[in-house]
């Protein structure tokens, strides 16, 4: 929607809402709400692919050789993890990952 449409029905565009709970672009609380937004999406993409997998966390965990409590703290976005072990994860259920910077 516009600006003029969301206006007319008196609703605030998210972007908005947004920087008034964390701030501009840029600022640390911002980048540190953005950055616990990706890790959610990861983890959200994650667990539907393993849902689909048939796979428990255990399961998955086991077939890629870490923990199940690993599995569940990066579905829950609760974990910084690195680019390999993305790749990892993704790859245990058939998966290939891509990553495109734009």
């Amino acid at each position: 929607m516009d600006k003029i449409t969301l206006k007319k029905m008196d609703l605030t565009p998210i972007e908005a809402l947004i920087t008034e709970d964390f701030g501009e672009v840029g600022t640390p609380e911002r980048y540190q709400f953005e950055m616990e937004c990706d890790a959610f999406i990861i983890g959200e993409q994650l667990k539907e692919e393993r849902l689909k997998a048939g796979l428990t966390q255990e399961q998955l965990a086991d077939k890629i050789g870490t923990k199940k409590s690993f599995i569940s703290r990066v579905e829950r976005g609760r974990t910084d993890i690195q680019l390999s072990t993305l790749v990892k994860l993704f790859r245990g259920l058939g998966r290939q990952v891509s990553v495109r910077v734009l």
